[in-house]
């Protein structure tokens, strides 16, 4: 097992020292991600998680939900290509299997609630050419019977507690350490908690966020925001960071505003406002980009 260095603190001043990509000209020099999850009974997590990575930064976003589901995320998430997956095939439908392999950073995992259709979706999506994988939620219960080698290389693991104990196969005792444990057992940047680990064993260590996080849909938009930073080409480590520093500093800011009891969507929209904090022309930039984008092409926000 590799020698574990001291936890680093993640601060406003090291994120603004590792900078971002320059977001460049259009929405398409801004990376692209898809999320792939939805059911009935947790219908709005695709729509939390793409939205979460439109407002970190990424350029397009793509949602692959079962047909029952594709109605509301249309009508909720215009910004977004929303394509049709049924829940009992196990292969991506053709036609916009084009979009997975096309994709920057491919988020697995929001709003699915059957372990069975968490795995079938984790095969289909192995057997593309992902180049980034973020694994969330009910599709991190379902690794524990997935063969690494099939994966794609690059992994990013976002668990909670309770799912990394199952990756674990005992209960968390120190997050840190036991995301180190995860890291290098599964090849992958992990983010639990408040720690993210990498297989080398370097760990970072976040001190942002607080008790009005633990909200329905929160983990969702946390797990987006990872897949934006990704989408935008942050390497795995620092988009893991990013997005848990962005996620945790929302949740500070509208604790200040508001106290307990926000939603996971204004979660959502205060990601842009936290993201100012560390990167404020990039992030007016992208903003500005945006604009220019929907100006010249009304008819493209889905494309």
């Amino acid at each position: 097992m590799s020698n574990r260095s001291e936890p680093v603190p993640v601060t406003p001043d090291l994120l603004r020292g590792w900078g971002l990509p320059d977001p460049g000209a259009s929405k398409n020099s801004r990376g692209r991600g898809f999320v792939v999850g939805g059911s009935m009974v947790s219908p709005g997590g695709v729509v939390l998680s793409g939205e979460a990575a439109l407002r970190v930064g990424a350029g397009k976003v793509g949602v692959a939900t079962t047909p029952d589901v594709a109605g509301v995320v249309r009508t909720t998430f215009i910004e977004a290509g929303v394509y049709e997956w049924p829940a009992g095939t196990k292969r991506a439908p053709r036609g916009w299997e084009a979009e997975l392999d096309a994709a920057d950073a491919v988020l697995v995992g929001p709003g699915l609630d059957d372990a069975a259709h968490a795995r079938a979706r984790l095969e289909a999506i192995a057997a593309r050419e992902v180049r980034c994988l973020v694994v969330d939620a009910f599709a991190v219960g379902a690794l524990p019977e997935m063969d690494r080698g099939r994966l794609p290389e690059t992994l990013i693991i976002n668990a909670n507690l309770d799912e990394a104990a199952l990756l674990l196969g005992r209960e968390v005792d120190d997050p840190m350490r036991d995301a180190v444990e995860i890291a290098q057992t599964w090849d992958a940047v992990v983010h639990c908690y408040s720690a993210v680990a990498a297989p080398s064993g370097q760990r970072w260590r976040l001190d942002v966020g607080g008790a009005g996080l633990g909200t329905a849909g929160s983990g969702d938009v946390l797990a987006g925001a990872i897949a934006g930073f990704a989408a935008r080409g942050v390497t795995p480590e620092r988009a893991a960071v990013f997005g848990a520093w962005c996620h945790g500093r929302a949740g500070d800011r509208l604790s200040a505003r508001l106290g307990l009891g926000f939603l996971a969507r204004e979660l959502v929209r205060e990601l842009s406002a936290a993201l100012t904090e560390i990167a404020p022309h990039a992030a007016r930039a992208a903003d500005q980009n945006e604009d220019h984008d929907r100006d010249e092409n009304p008819q493209e926000r889905n494309t």
